[in-house]
């Protein structure tokens, strides 16, 4: 017996030192990285270590959290869409001051929304919140849904962020997969392929599904995102302060750098924008962006058309005496799926009394703390707030030869 055992050993040794190939191979078939059982079996346990896990820590004190506010969750989600924690918070309070209830959001100008909303980019995200406002007010007696296929129906809120609200105020048995969840399932369970992708995403989903935990739903919703945030986080991850470290498949197999996948290369493409300061004294002339497209809705520089002339251009649009143009520093702006390459041109006008167009407006530079104004057009009214500021910026980029 003793002979037979020993014989036995190395074998039971080679299979517990699983290759590269064949660990990520079980991930593929649903089974954890250091275990024979199948993903119904461990689904308890893993959900188990993450609750556990959050209860020491997770984060317990954010603004939106110990709440069961639909509109106050609702409202953290969609802000903490590709925005960071301390980024969001600030905005998020302001916010609330402003708009303290679902009904307030509703009632106000799409304008006051944006104003508040300028600085955080990805602005269909406020135009949305403002629809979706008016949805919940008009279509739910001002009630927010409950049903997270009913929630997913708003204007701006997918699959994920319905479950969220749905969990975390109403109780609901609702998966979620948000980019921090994907970046923990793909290291934990060895996904190959672009998370982003539709068919690695299904697969995500479906795992998502196997590992929700019938009770603590919310604990462990909140846990996943604290898990991806907090130590399995994109670069440098803590993996030592990580409680699935044991049963990681990207741990064990020295991946998590390389998991999860990229999206595939593609050349980023670059766009050139020529924007017009016109200057009257302390005054500026801004124009309201039409709602679809880039900075949608937002106050912003009149755009000159390619190849036209800024001062006969001027001109004939504004209705001004153009005294002056000379070029302002030019900068990049990246997008999430292009860049901008934005050349100002400050031009010093005498106003003539016609009237405008609809959606022009003159503001006192001293008064554009509350407007709405994209981050890139923000960052060059306050250039030309100071001259000795642009002259400074001039003087650089003479000196690197631009």
């Amino acid at each position: 017996m003793k002979k037979a055992h020993d014989k036995a050993l190395p074998q039971r040794r080679r299979g517990a030192e699983k290759s590269r190939a064949e660990k990520t191979e079980d991930a593929a078939k649903g089974v954890l990285c250091v275990s024979s059982a199948p993903l119904r079996l461990c689904g308890e346990e893993f959900s188990t270590r993450l609750i556990r896990w959050h209860k020491r820590h997770g984060r317990h004190d954010l603004p939106w959290q110990n709440t069961t506010d639909p509109y106050r969750v609702w409202l953290s989600e969609i802000m903490l869409q590709q925005t960071q924690v301390t980024t969001v918070t600030p905005y998020y309070l302001r916010f609330l001051e402003r708009f303290p209830q679902l009904a307030d959001l509703a009632a106000a100008p799409v304008e006051d929304v944006m104003a508040l909303w300028s600085g955080l980019g990805y602005y269909a995200r406020a135009r949305n919140l403002h629809a979706a406002a008016h949805t919940v007010m008009a279509q739910h007696g001002g009630k927010f849904p409950r049903d997270p296929s009913v929630i997913a129906q708003l204007p701006g809120i997918g699959r994920s962020t319905a479950n969220s609200i749905a969990t975390f105020c109403f109780g609901a048995h609702a998966p979620i997969l948000d980019g921090n969840v994907k970046r923990v399932l793909c290291r934990a369970f060895g996904i190959e392929g672009f998370p982003g992708s539709g068919a690695v995403e299904k697969r995500l989903w479906s795992l998502a599904e196997e590992l929700m935990p019938k009770r603590h739903g919310a604990i462990y919703n909140q846990a996943q995102m604290d898990l991806g945030a907090m130590a399995c986080a994109r670069t440098k991850p803590r993996c030592e302060a990580c409680p699935l470290d044991d049963i990681c498949v990207a741990r064990s197999t020295g991946r998590t750098a390389e998991l999860p996948q990229a999206r595939p290369h593609r050349e980023v493409p670059l766009r050139h924008a020529t924007l017009l300061v016109l200057l009257h004294g302390d005054r500026v002339l801004l124009e309201t962006r039409p709602p679809a497209g880039i900075w949608g809705g937002l106050q912003s520089l009149p755009e000159l058309p390619e190849g036209a002339d800024a001062q006969e251009w001027a001109k004939r649009n504004f209705a001004c005496r153009v005294i002056a143009v000379s070029p302002a520093p030019t900068f990049v702006h990246t997008f999430s799926h292009f860049k901008l390459h934005i050349a100002p041109l400050r031009v010093l006008v005498e106003p003539s009394l016609h009237a405008m167009e609809t959606g022009q407006h003159w503001f006192s530079l001293d008064a554009l703390a509350a407007a709405a104004l994209p981050a890139p057009v923000r960052r060059i009214l306050q250039q030309a707030a100071s001259t000795e500021g642009i002259g400074h910026h001039e003087r650089q980029d003479r000196n690197r030869g631009e």
